[in-house]
């Protein structure tokens, strides 16, 4: 038997078909999480002795038709795999909206069985709900559940009248919705949804009865004056963020880097001891500072980032982070985007790769597309030691300089979304949509399940490329075109070195022409980790750098001399490295969400552009305020950086003839 899990999205659709099933799946509290049907059996304590019992999780949708691409994926596959049975998620405490899908589903000759959610926050809310009366009047079963509960959960009777329902065969009558046929225009289809609205609220009428007046300010109402205030809630909004960043970045995450960096290192020394002198000294630092000292990258900054995931899914489990998407909304919309957008930004100050994941939650395709090219603007984990780096070196580690570089990321962002959107020309309004979830405690076991899912995302997107990469570049900068070991006091004869230096002549207008940091900023294209390590090897500093945890040890001013470049240049140096492209793997998610190599080749441009202007005017204005004059390459680089904004401008333009056109012909 195959059953299909069919509701509105934040129905808590996704958390019963994880009680059902058993499955782990990702739980969130926006629309538009469960992007793909997801498979799974019925486990056997719901299902004892009886036929095998496949479930789908839907996408959540609000109607059947092909609005977005999560109804798209519902109405396919309902209509065209035809389910033996429906199991529709009905929240109760929004009954009048779930029924009108109800009302569609039980129009398509399928067997629906309704699962009334949430039954048990209807209680507190004063809604008494006539079960029997409901099942009575739309014409099959109805079965109270709590999927957030572990037993007295109703799922048992669910599945009794899943099997019921299939067992008998008894045909289901649709609604009688006055004027509904298929073939319905869209004007026509406007009136059949009103008269469906009105059989629905009907029926809403003679089941429900609240003790409780809904014009009453509930305890959530008092929260979220206050929360979600558009004055009051960008504050507190960033203050929440501080401190879930001090909780990973500064107290509990580094805390657990430390124990995962010593088990690290005591990995390396028993490999060192088993290898001993018998392996060719090649092979040996291959396996020891390439691959081990690589994945000991990934897995250095992996508690710090298992600790954001935490606690980003905390506020996400308890109804918070549905209030940050619509307090941005406003400001959002200034630029042509959602407040959905913020959430992709926020994921990717962790890793860029789940937070262009989560773009899919958008349903507006150029908005979806939009935020996946601007939410690797973030300072994401794996810049961070990059910044650490730098501003220890040149700066003092005075805080303003990662500050500085947040608040030019969120500059970007906004100067990027009112480019594309011009570009793109692109008018149309952004109509903002969001159920808001119940305030509740979140589960920590929720969380864990998402932090556990994301975590392995992240070693299996990132992890894999950095293991590969940490190789082929220790290789590179092992050997000579001739294949002969490169000695320590030569690193310019390598074959890393001899690739790098013409890219170098790109970056003199940036103030940093060198080969050793052409080469650490293209491995850092690869992984923004490798930035770091790539330059402490290329100029032999490993004894002021620890190479496994990015850290500057000391040495400072020694460091800043090998250099070889002033504070000026190393700020344009961090900046064209944090707001260029992001890794192969976030350009890979990219891929996946955009769906068009138009769109991905486009965004990788416009990426690689903005770091370059950016760093190219930071160092050139930099240096003029400092010294006086304009730094080296100027000309080159200003006929570069115009050339550049030119062709962008013309986009632009082109874009905006694009709307003269449908304005000309709506006036005609």
């Amino acid at each position: 038997m195959k059953i299909a899990l069919a509701g509105n999205p934040n129905s808590g659709k996704t958390t019963l078909f994880n009680a059902i099933t058993g499955k782990v799946e990702y739980v969130g509290n926006w629309p538009g999480v469960t992007v793909e049907k997801k498979e799974g059996s019925v486990k056997s304590s719901l299902n004892p002795g009886k036929g095998k019992m496949t479930i789908v999780d839907l996408p959540g949708a609000y109607s059947m038709s092909p609005y977005t691409s999560e109804e798209s994926i519902t109405r396919d596959f309902v209509r065209k795999e035809g389910p033996d049975v429906i199991i529709n998620i009905v929240d109760a405490t929004n009954l009048g909206r779930s029924l009108f899908f109800t009302s569609q589903l039980m129009e398509l000759g399928i067997p629906v069985v309704i699962a009334l959610n949430k039954s048990d926050m209807i209680q507190k809310k004063g809604i008494i709900i006539d079960t029997e009366l409901l099942s009575e009047l739309l014409g099959c079963p109805v079965v109270r559940t709590v999927s957030t509960k572990s037993m007295n959960n109703g799922l048992d009777f669910l599945i009794e009248a899943v099997q019921s329902v299939f067992d008998t065969k008894k045909k289901q009558q649709p609604l009688h919705i006055k004027g509904m046929k298929t073939d319905a225009s869209k004007e026509e289809q406007e009136q059949i949804d009103k008269t469906r609205f009105s059989v629905v609220n009907e029926i809403v009428d003679r089941v429900e009865r609240r003790r409780m007046d809904s014009s009453e300010h509930t305890f959530q109402d008092t929260i979220d004056r206050v929360v979600a205030n558009k004055w009051l809630g960008i504050p507190i909004f960033a203050l929440v963020i501080w401190v879930v960043f001090s909780i990973s970045q500064s107290w509990l995450g580094p805390w657990l880097a430390d124990l995962f960096v010593g088990w690290i290192d005591a990995f390396y020394e028993l490999v060192e001891s088993v290898l001993g002198e018998n392996v060719h000294p090649v092979l040996s630092s291959l396996l020891l500072d390439g691959i081990i000292g690589g994945v000991g990258a990934v897995v250095g900054f992996l508690p710090l980032i298992m600790v954001l995931f935490f606690m980003l899914a905390l506020l996400e489990d308890s109804g918070y982070m549905a209030r940050v998407a619509l307090v941005m909304d406003p400001y959002f919309k200034k630029i042509g985007l959602s407040g959905k957008s913020i959430i992709p930004m926020i994921v990717s100050t962790g890793c860029a790769i789940p937070g262009v994941m989560a773009t899919r939650t958008i349903k507006n395709e150029r908005q979806r597309r939009t935020t996946a090219l601007l939410a690797p603007f973030m300072p994401c984990g794996a810049k961070l030691p990059i910044i650490a780096l730098f501003a220890g070196v040149f700066f003092g580690d005075n805080v303003w300089v990662g500050t500085s570089m947040y608040f030019l990321a969120i500059f970007v962002i906004i100067l990027g979304g009112l480019i594309i959107r011009k570009i793109t020309g692109d008018t149309s309004k952004s109509y903002f949509i969001m159920e808001l979830p119940e305030y509740r405690i979140p589960s920590i076991k929720r969380a864990t399940i998402s932090m556990l899912n994301r975590a392995k995302a992240f070693i299996v997107k990132a992890g894999t490329i950095i293991l590969i990469s940490n190789a082929v570049v220790h290789m590179l900068q092992t050997f000579n075109w001739r294949f002969q070991v490169v000695g320590t006091s030569a690193p310019e004869t390598s074959i890393l070195a001899s690739i790098a230096t013409p890219m170098a002549w790109l970056f003199i207008p940036l103030g940093f022409g060198i080969w050793q940091f052409a080469a650490a900023a293209v491995t850092g294209f690869i992984a923004k980790e490798n930035v770091v390590g790539t330059l402490a090897v290329t100029f032999a500093i490993t004894n002021f750098i620890d190479v496994e945890e990015f850290a500057l040890i000391s040495g400072g001013s020694d460091v800043m001399t090998v250099f070889g470049i002033g504070a000026v240049a190393a700020l344009s140096y961090l900046v064209f490295n944090l707001f260029t492209p992001p890794c192969f793997a976030a350009i890979g998610s990219m891929n996946s969400e955009m769906e068009s190599p138009k769109w991905l080749w486009g965004a990788i441009a416009f990426q690689l552009g903005m770091g370059y202007v950016l760093s190219f005017f930071i160092y050139q204005i930099g240096t003029l305020v400092t010294t006086g004059s304009v730094g080296s390459g100027f000309l080159g680089g200003l006929i570069a950086v115009l050339a550049m904004i030119g062709y962008v401008v013309y986009l632009m333009r082109k874009g905006s003839s694009k709307q003269m056109i449908p304005m000309a012909q709506e006036v005609a």
